[in-house]
Parts: structure tokens; C-alpha cells; sequence
């Protein structure tokens, strides 16, 4: 299976990175909808769209606007937006506001509020809440091959037994790490994740392989992050990559 990364950076686009927007061709699955979404249209394989939302800060959110141009280019029979109630109502009144953007997109919302797990096509995804201002969810999905992804950004990152039991088998991690150890102090007060929290949840998760999302905009140095969370996992030999835009990871059976 592959992953393709449309964007990779938190907050704010810079030079080499837009903001976060991953992408699942085969399944039509896309994960958050920051600026790189405008990258999508010719990745699309399949009739039907959707989109998973971890929250609603605009660096997730803002490449929602962009969907008019991506469909026109690549038009689908259904599109999906799926997140929280409170998340999806917040988008709807303010970044669809005729005063912010002009022409609504034909999207079928979706609240997961109230289901445990759901399916698109042969995948069960299900969720669990974060810690980060405003909140955020984690994702799970389990294809019926017995493919395993986890997509967990926007936040402080828990290392609990319970989110660790929740992470196990995973084919691949995704996981922020928007500070190095250096910068501790500023995950904490900001709601993001620091380097050697990210390598301790991935030693006791222990994923086939991990990639760090979700990377600082403005750190000149970003592989500082990479090879923290590496020295910690060489010894239980868990690759680990720093995401890239247009990326392409490769994962599963």
C-alpha cells in the first residue's frame, strides 16, 4: 500500500513543506486537508473521496477551499468530510461562510461522535481522543489484509498502557514530532510532541515503521528531531524516516 505525503509541516507552509494532507490512492482515503491538498487532484484512483479530519485549526482545515479546483481537475461520484460534531459545524459556519469563501463545496459530513468504529470500503478505521488545545483524534485503520496505519498528530502524544495496547501492530506509525528535546518546554506548553516522548511511544508501540509528521516550519534543522527519535530505536530496530512533501512510503502486505 502506499502513502503518498501532500504535505508535511505544522502551523504554517514554508519553502520546502505545505501543511498537513496525506494521502491513501487505493483506498480514497485522505488524512487531514491542509494546503497540500491542492497536490491531489492527479493522485485520485477512485470514485469516492474522503476525507479524515484529526481537528479543525486551520493548518488541517484550509485545503478544504481548495476542493472546488481538485474535483473540477478529477471529479468524484461521492465526497466525504468526516470528524468531530463540534469540528465539522465550526468549518461549515466559519470556513464556508459566504463572507470567507464564496461557493459551497457538495460534501456529505460526517460525525464520528458516536461511532466507535466505521468503514470505507474494506477498511475499519476507529479513533481515540488527544490531548492538544481544542482537542484532536487519533486514527487507526485495519484493512481487511490485515494492513495496519496509525495516523496520530496534534498532540502531546500519550504514552499510557492503554493508547500503547490501542497503537500495537501498527505496519506504520505516523506520529508528530514538532520539537526537538532541546525545545521540551514549548511541546509542553503548545500541545505538540517532543523527540525522545515520540521514541519512547514507538519503542513500546513498536510499529513495522515510523515516520515523524507534522515538522516544525521554522526549525532550520529538523533532522536534530530525526536523529533523536533514531538513536532510541536502533536498538529495537524500528526504521524511522522524517517526512518529506511528495514522499511516497510504502507499507503493508
Amino acid at each position: 500500500m502506499q502513502l503518498h505525503c501532500l504535505g508535511t509541516a505544522g502551523y504554517h507552509p514554508n519553502e520546502d513543506r505545505h501543511t498537513s494532507c496525506y494521502f491513501l490512492p487505493e483506498s480514497g482515503v485522505v488524512l487531514d486537508a491542509g494546503t497540500g491538498l491542492f497536490r491531489l487532484a492527479e493522485l485520485i484512483q477512485t470514485p469516492t473521496l474522503d476525507i479524515l479530519l484529526s481537528h479543525a485549526h486551520l493548518d488541517h482545515v484550509a485545503g478544504l477551499t481548495f476542493l472546488l479546483d481538485v474535483l473540477h481537475q478529477r471529479p468524484v461520484d461521492r465526497l466525504r468530510i468526516w470528524g468531530e460534531k463540534e469540528k465539522l459545524a465550526a468549518i461549515q459556519q466559519h470556513l464556508f461562510s459566504r463572507l470567507l469563501f464564496p461557493v459551497q463545496i457538495e460534501a456529505e459530513f460526517r460525525e464520528i461522535d458516536d461511532l466507535p468504529q466505521f468503514t470505507i470500503g474494506d477498511c475499519t478505521i476507529d479513533w481515540r481522543h488527544q490531548q492538544h488545545p481544542g482537542a484532536s483524534v487519533g486514527y487507526r485503520f485495519r484493512w481487511a489484509d490485515g494492513t495496519r496505519l496509525l495516523y496520530l498528530t496534534d498532540t502531546t502524544g500519550d504514552d499510557g498502557g492503554e493508547a500503547i495496547r490501542w497503537n500495537g501492530g501498527a505496519d506504520l506509525m505516523m506520529h508528530e514530532c514538532y520539537f526537538p528535546d532541546a525545545m521540551a518546554q514549548w511541546a509542553t506548553k503548545t500541545g505538540h510532541t517532543h523527540s525522545s516522548r515520540v521514541a519512547r511511544i514507538a519503542a513500546a508501540s513498536a510499529p513495522k515503521q515510523l515516520v515523524l509528521t507534522h515538522v516544525n516550519p521554522v526549525d532550520p534543522q529538523p533532522e536534530v528531531m530525526l536523529r533523536e527519535v533514531s538513536e532510541v530505536l536502533q536498538r529495537r530496530k524500528i526504521p524511522v524516516r522524517l517526512a518529506a512533501d511528495r514522499d511516497v512510503i510504502e507499507f503493508g502486505c
